[in-house]
Formats: structure tokens, sequence, C-alpha cells
């Protein structure tokens, strides 16, 4: 075939394209969909044995960055087999258990249970918002890419010096901040497959995912902050 004729409408190449990013793009939803199963299940194994709360926040901070960077290092490795497909399920367990500690103080509020519903609510809301806004915008996302990276680097910065500073304004600041730059990257995140920029639907569930995780575990802060009922 001319690779000249592809991308112009009505040719063949223009409509396998388009079959194709719908593969992943159903792909990277389906696996999605996946990966909340190992993360429940690591949540919940984390708040039953208490295992992240017997560790100091120090030891904690080391096995989160030593893990998550490991395992994002390994998908990336095998994302190309169905290796990736386990290595990405495996990773979202672990993702889960260090969500434990968390998750196990605000079940210690009266109403932690419904806060949990609430958090998880709130972020499905926005990742069907953001996925439907991705699907409408016609123009062109990815130079957001560089901005958003920059952002998350100065957000970690400043979560890390909070860590030794331990102040509530400036932890509820990062939140509302992280909540609204963690959205921004999904809806790069999702366009970026929609337009064909992202190929591989196991790097595209890591980034979607990553970009969840951060919402849910920052709303439900912000929830366990303002509404939670202490006995």
């Amino acid at each position: 075939m001319d690779h000249s004729l592809h991308g112009l409408p009505g040719t063949t190449g223009s409509g396998t394209q388009a079959a194709q990013r719908h593969r992943v793009l159903r792909n990277t939803y389906w696996l999605l969909a996946l990966s909340m199963a190992p993360t429940v299940l690591g949540a919940w194994i984390g708040v039953s044995t208490g295992v992240m709360a017997s560790l100091g926040m120090g030891m904690s901070l080391v096995i989160f960055m030593a893990g998550a960077f490991g395992f994002m290092y390994a998908i990336e490795r095998t994302k190309e087999s169905a290796v990736g497909v386990a290595v990405l399920l495996a990773f979202t367990f672990f993702m889960g258990l260090m969500l434990s500690r968390m998750l196990a103080a605000v079940l210690g509020l009266r109403n932690g249970g419904q806060l949990i519903m609430m958090a998880f609510g709130g972020t499905a809301g926005v990742f069907f918002a953001m996925a439907t806004l991705a699907s409408v915008i016609k123009r062109d996302l990815s130079g957001m890419g560089k901005f958003l990276f920059i952002g998350a680097i100065v957000l970690l910065a400043a979560g890390l010096i909070n860590l030794f500073v331990q102040s509530s304004a400036l932890m509820m600041t990062l939140s509302v901040i992280a909540i609204g730059l963690f959205s921004a990257f999904m809806l790069h995140d999702i366009k970026r497959v929609i337009d064909g920029g992202e190929t591989n639907y196991i790097s595209a569930t890591l980034a979607i995912y990553l970009d969840l995780y951060n919402i849910f575990q920052n709303l439900l802060a912000l929830l366990g902050i303002f509404g939670g009922e202490r006995d």
C-alpha cells in the first residue's frame, strides 16, 4: 500500500489506525478495571494485618519509593508481553498495601466506611468526567505533559518537606492541588491514547491508574480532615 495515503480521510490506513486506537483504549479500560481487584485485596490485607501501621513513617516511605519505582521499571521492561500484565497487577496489589495505613486511620473514624465510599465515588466521577472530556476535545493536549510533570515534581518535593514540617494547612493545600493536577494528568493520559500518542495499553493503564490512585488518596485525606466524625 502507498504510505502517502495513510491518515487521509476515507483511506484504509486511517480506518486501521482508528481501530487500533480504539483497541488500545478498550484494553486499557479493561485492565484498569481488573487492576482494582488486587488493589482492594492489598488494602484489605494491609488493614487486617496492620503490617504498614507497624512500620514507622520513614521506613514506609523508603519501602514505598523503592517498591513503586522498582515496579514501574519492571512494567516498562515487560510491557510488550503478557508478563507485563502480571507485573502491573502485582504493582496494584503493592499500592493497595501502601494505602492501608491511611485506610485504617479513616476506618478508625465513626463514619470511616462512608468517607471511603465517598472518596471512591468522587474518584469515579472525576474519571468519567475526564474520559468524556478527552473524547470530545479536538485540540492536541500533548504539550500539557511537560508542565504537568514539573507540577508533579514540585508537589512531591513539597510533600516530602511537609513530612518534617507536619503542617496541616500545607497538607490540605497540597491535597487540593494534587486532585486538580492529577485530574489534568488523567485528561492528558486518556487523550494520548485516543490520539494514538500511547499505543501500549499496559503503559496507558499504569499512567491512568496512578492518576486515579493519587486523586483517591488526596480526596480521602480531605474528607477525613473535614468530614471525619471522632468518638
